[in-house]
Order: structure tokens, then sequence, then C-alpha cells
């Protein structure tokens, strides 16, 4: 099972809005097949390693991180291609949360005579679907925050200078932060200062949406965001009933329900989902990154922090209105990174309160 999540990671960033699933097929103590899903409307995971294993699959056993699929879709049902290649045994990490799965895809194969188990590396493999996973059973995508911070909690310096915080390996994980998700989304501060590109350029990778949110729809459209650019389209989200004023090629305009202290991060993340999108990393400064902490909205939180200290300066994190120390927002499965040095990486999901 092992080598069938290892093969799945290949696809990261890929297979949106499908999951990630990798397959084996083993026969005598020995690897026969192999296969994973390269993105959507491509052969699954399971069928690829069939195809590898030929008339050998009859009698083996396959382990596969997720459920096999059991309905027609962009594919064709992996359950039938695996019923009529004789493979007597499947074992599979977690099941399907996909409602026209669901326990369905195990069904049709123990129906068919095959042996099922489920649950092997189940929480190794719910961790390698977690977009996936939040997104089947709500619609809305997986929010990941990325701050890239001194140890002292600023983002820049007084000024507002801000490059380079971290090195250039910490820069190139956020580059790949970029390539692994759906959107890329900033706030009009950060795209009227940075005027940043938002695109994937250290690693390959294909660029995302790129997304500003603005509540003032007053943004110049000389922005690098709203430059020609065939590989990267940009999404600005303004206020219901003020259209806005850019015309650029690409561009698509949302229209978000306002709040008195600006957007409306719920309804942006319905729009976000109901276009498709299944996951968001959140690239803006300090208000977009309190603004979504605040409403319990972050999923997933990286934070790059550079062995460094500048004092006075833009701090990661504004006025979250927590007034006791037993009232912060806790974080849980932190890890910490030092493979980036000289900067360190700490990933943790902030526990929303009940």
């Amino acid at each position: 099972m092992i080598a069938a999540l290892e093969l799945a990671r290949k696809a990261a960033g890929k297979t949106s809005p499908n999951p990630m699933v990798g397959a084996v097929l083993v026969k005598n103590g020995r690897i026969i097949g192999r296969g994973y899903h390269k993105r959507a409307g491509t052969p699954h995971a399971e069928i690829n390693a069939l195809n590898e294993a030929g008339h050998k699959a009859r009698g083996a056993t396959l382990y596969v991180n997720l459920e096999p699929c059991c309905h027609h879709g962009r594919t064709k049902p992996c359950t039938d291609e695996i019923i009529r290649a004789g493979v007597a045994e499947v074992i599979f990490s977690m099941k399907d949360p996909n409602p026209l799965v669901g326990g369905k895809g195990a069904a049709r194969l123990r129906k068919a005579g095959i042996k099922v188990k489920s649950g092997i590396l189940r929480k190794e493999a719910e961790s390698l679907n977690e977009i996936y996973l939040k997104n089947i059973t709500t619609g809305l995508p997986f929010v990941i925050l990325k701050t890239a911070q001194t140890l002292d909690g600023r983002i820049a310096a007084s000024g507002g200078d801000s490059k380079w915080i971290t090195g250039s390996k910490a820069r190139r994980m956020g580059h790949q932060l970029r390539a692994l998700c759906d959107a890329v989304v900033v706030g009009s501060g950060t795209a009227r200062t940075d005027d940043p590109e938002l695109t994937v350029r250290m690693v390959k990778g294909n660029n995302p949406y790129r997304i500003v949110m603005t509540g003032s729809n007053n943004l110049p459209g000389t922005l690098k965001l709203f430059k020609e650019n065939d590989d990267a389209r940009t999404i600005l989200a303004v206020p219901e009933g003020d259209p806005s004023r850019i015309r650029a090629k690409n561009l698509i305009i949302w229209a978000i329900k306002s709040k008195r202290n600006g957007l409306s991060l719920t309804d942006f993340l319905d729009k976000a989902g109901r276009f498709g999108i299944t996951s968001i990393l959140v690239e803006g400064g300090s208000k977009l990154a309190t603004s979504f902490l605040k409403a319990g909205l972050v999923d997933k939180h990286y934070v790059f922090v550079a062995p460094k200290v500048i004092g006075s300066g833009i701090e990661a994190v504004g006025e979250l209105g927590i007034k006791k120390i037993a009232d912060g927002i806790e974080y849980k499965n932190l890890t910490v990174s030092c493979d980036l040095s000289p900067d360190i990486l700490i990933t943790g999901y902030p526990m929303r309160k009940k």
C-alpha cells in the first residue's frame, strides 16, 4: 500500500477535481503491475495497473489507496475492469466519500466473488487526499494559508519591503503550493503594493487561477495580474452592485456579497466551489490572512519562518478579537521541517471553536 500511495503522489496538483490514486497489482509476492491516475479524464490508477499486468492480473491482489469507482463518468467503472481481469482480492485504504461510490464499489466487487479488505493506511490516504475529501463532502474548496515571516512574526519591514524574507528553498516550496492548488488569492493591498504575477515559475506545474479580492474596486488596470496571459487567468472578486471598471482579456468577474468589514468570505468560497475550484492558496497580506483565520475558514496553514528579527514592521496576523489566551486559535497535527535551510517550515491545521 505504501507503493500505491507513493504512486498517487506523483500526480499532486494535476488530478483536480479527482483524487490522487495509485494502484499496485501483486501476484506470488511480486509486483506485476503499477499505475496512477495522471489527470482528470484519463484512465484511473486501477486501469493503468491492469494494463501493465495484462493476463497476469488473473488471481492477483490489487492494492489501491481509494475504493474503486463503480459509476460511469468521464471513464468506465473500474470495478467492471477489475472483475473482467479476474483479480482475486482488492485491498483499499479508504472508502470513497463520493456518494456515487461510497461503499458501492466494494459491494460490487464482493458480489462478483472478489475478496475485499479496507482500512490499510487509512489515515495516510485521507491526508493525501485532504483536498478531495473536503470538496466532495461540502462542495467547498480546501483553504490553505501561506505565511512567510520573521522570527518576530513580521511579513514586511515598516516601510513595506518584503523581498525577500525567506530564502530560495522556501520560495520554491511556495511555488509548489501554487502548483498544487486550483487558485491563489490575494487582497487588493497586496495586488497594488507588490504587483505580483502569482504564476508558477520555480517548479514545473500548472498555473492556478489568480484571484484578487477587492472591496473598493479601484485597482489600476496596469497590474501584471490584468495583463494578457493565456496560461494564467485572473478572477476579480468585487462587491455586488459594483461592476468592475477593468477591461482585460480572460478576466473573470465575480460579484460577492458584502459585509460591514468587506467581502463575505463564505459567499466567496461558495462561489469558488460552484465554479469548480477545489483548493485555494491564500497568499495575501496580513489583512486577508487575519480575515480567513478570524472566520475559521483556514483548513491548513503553512508558516515559513526566516531566522531574522526586524522589530517594528507589518505583522503576519492582525486583530482577531481574542481577549484571553485560552481563546486563542489552537492548531493540531503540527509538523516542523528544517529541510528549507536556513528557514523553518511549520505546518498545522487550525482547530475551529465549537
